[in-house]
């Protein structure tokens, strides 16, 4: 009886072995699909993913301002929202109470909280809560924009995480092309209003100068440039005062640089006919609309949308490459091309036209042309013709 029975359980345990094999036999997986490589043409348009590695949530997370800023946030907002519903995955946003760490924090664990497996983050501020909370996270994924290699280790991040990665930009090329863009143009009274004298900010205004210097050198212009920052990241009365001063002691255009201080640069050119240039995206639809149309001549412009795209998609894919800052510039001879370029609204004229801007990046990318980026300097350091005047910090 006793071996009758051993020989039933024998069979049965057989039995179950076969079956649980046959249920955790694995699904044939598709192979993924190569994420856009560096060196490629960055999509303006939000791509289609191939075969999802796994299910994921996409959440924004805002910094200064909001969604709707006409800059930073709204660009980086747009292009993470047209990827999800162009792939199918879920997405959502989140703001941070105030401009402080804790909030931002707050905020990151919230989404991971709710589900979210990939969180995007644009700006330097976000540096003290990703160290907090990415180490922390391993199974998510951080997507930083404008978020320095210096920013993180000053934060307290010792190494860089495998599920981080951040953008950083040649800010100082693009700024380069709007200031010699500008004189060539035939400006001759230019302004650099700075937001906070930030390593991107202030990368913007020396690449200005050094476009502005070299185009004056190059046809002769008598050039003067006023360069001051407000100390914050939107417009005031107080600002809007001294752009008044600015613009009716002769300034003919006023590089506004920095989030919403645009706004100051606008309202004070609108007063006397000047004229404005955007920053980090293509300011010039909502500057014109709320100041006069034609208000502003071009943007200095960084491939926000262009970076969300690929790193959503190396996600997607299975292919995402984290712990790592990318220094993310010319990629191209072909303006459209970049990571960093002048606007599409740019107006173009007889003294800087559509193929003087592209034989100017072609010289770029070639290295026939230089920029610094050194921010160590002064303002005036990174002139030799030109007359930088050099106002500090407004407020």
């Amino acid at each position: 009886m006793k071996k009758i029975l051993a020989l039933v359980l024998a069979l049965c345990m057989i039995f179950a072995l076969a079956a649980c094999g046959q249920s955790a036999a694995p699904a044939a997986e598709k192979p993924a699909a190569e994420a856009p490589a560096a060196e490629e043409a960055p999509a303006a348009e939000a791509p289609a993913a191939e075969a999802p590695a796994a299910v994921q949530k996409v959440a924004m997370i805002t910094d200064y301002g909001d969604i709707t800023d006409q800059s930073f946030n709204q660009t980086t907002y747009e292009a993470c929202k047209a990827f999800c519903e162009a792939n199918g995955v879920d997405f959502t946003y989140f703001k941070p109470a105030s401009d402080s760490d804790e909030d931002r924090v707050s905020m990151i664990e919230k989404a991971i909280d709710e589900g979210y497996t990939v969180l995007v983050m644009p700006g330097y501020a976000f540096a003290p809560a990703i160290a907090a909370t990415a180490p922390q996270y391993e199974d998510v994924t951080f997507i930083a924009l404008d978020v320095s290699e210096f920013d993180l280790t000053s934060a307290g991040l010792e190494t860089l995480p495998a599920n981080l990665f951040s953008a950083v930009y040649q800010e100082e090329l693009c700024g380069y092309m709007a200031g010699y863009a500008t004189v060539k143009l035939g400006y001759t009274k230019l302004g650099f209003l700075g937001g906070m004298a930030v390593p991107a900010v202030v990368r913007y205004g020396y690449g200005f100068v050094q476009g502005a210097d070299a185009a004056a050198a190059e046809i002769g212009a008598d050039v003067t440039l006023k360069y001051a920052y407000g100390n914050q990241f939107y417009g005031d009365a107080d600002i809007t005062a001294a752009m008044d001063t600015w613009y009716a002691d002769g300034t003919e255009i006023v590089f506004a640089c920095g989030g919403g201080i645009y706004t100051s640069a606008g309202e004070a050119a609108a007063k006397v006919g000047a004229k404005v240039i955007g920053v980090d995206v293509d300011q010039a639809a909502i500057i014109d609309g709320l100041y006069g149309e034609g208000m502003t001549v071009t943007s200095a412009m960084k491939g926000l949308a262009a970076t969300v795209n690929t790193e959503l998609a190396a996600v997607l894919n299975g292919s995402f490459e984290g712990g790592k800052v990318e220094n993310l510039g010319l990629v191209s001879e072909v303006p459209e091309e970049n990571y960093v370029q002048l606007a599409g609204s740019t107006q173009f004229g007889d003294g800087f036209t559509a193929e003087d801007y592209a034989a100017l990046v072609a010289d770029m990318f070639a290295g026939k042309i230089t920029v610094s980026n050194d921010t160590e300097i002064s303002a005036a350091d990174n002139a030799k013709t030109i007359t930088v005047v050099d106002l500090g910090n407004l407020k």
